[in-house]
C-alpha cells in the first residue's frame, strides 16, 4: 500500500482530494491527489495530448503546470490551516527552469512553510522522476478569508 492510500484515511486527505476534485479546470487536465503530509502535498497530472502546449516538441502546456503548482500549493496551505477557511491566491511566482519531458506523468510537491493571520505561504517544486531534480519551482502567497469575531471583517 502506498503513502497515498494509507494516507486516504486521514480526513485531511479527504479535505484535499474534494477541493481538487471540485475545480472544473483541475478536473478537465487529471489534477490528482497523490499524498500529504501535515504541511504538505503531492499532486500530479497524467500526460495526455491534449494538454500539450507545442506540438512540435510534445511539451507540455504552461497553464497546466501553473494550475498544478496552484491547486498543490493552495492545498498544501489549505491543510495547515485546518482547511476551514477560504484562500485565494495573492501572489504566485514560477521558474520554469526546462521543460517537462514529453509523454510522462508531472508532480508538484507543495508545502505551506508559515502562516500568518492574513497571509499563508507555500513552496513548490514540479518533477518528474525525483522531486531533486525540478522542471519547475515556485513561491507563493494566499490570503486567508477566514470571518474573526469582533474584527468588523467577515466574509461576503
Amino acid at each position: 500500500m502506498g503513502k497515498g492510500e494509507e494516507a486516504g484515511q486521514l480526513p485531511e486527505f479527504e479535505v484535499a482530494r474534494r477541493l481538487f476534485d471540485g475545480s472544473p479546470h483541475g478536473a478537465l487536465i487529471g489534477l490528482k491527489l497523490i499524498d500529504l503530509g501535515a504541511d504538505f502535498v503531492v499532486a500530479g497530472i497524467d500526460y495526455r495530448p491534449e494538454l500539450v502546449g507545442n506540438p512540435q516538441t510534445g511539451y507540455l502546456h504552461g497553464g497546466v503546470i501553473t494550475t498544478l503548482i496552484d491547486q498543490s500549493s493552495g492545498a498544501a496551505v489549505m491543510v495547515a490551516t485546518g482547511a476551514c477557511e477560504p484562500i485565494v491566491t495573492l501572489d504566485l511566482r514560477i521558474d520554469h527552469l526546462r521543460p517537462a519531458l514529453p509523454e510522462q506523468p508531472i508532480y508538484a510537491r507543495a508545502e505551506c512553510y508559515r502562516t500568518a493571520r492574513e497571509v499563508a505561504f507555500a513552496r513548490c517544486v514540479a518533477y518528474q522522476d525525483d522531486p531533486q531534480h525540478p522542471f519547475a519551482t515556485s513561491m507563493s502567497a494566499f490570503m486567508r478569508l477566514r470571518a474573526e469575531k469582533g474584527s468588523g471583517r467577515g466574509r461576503g
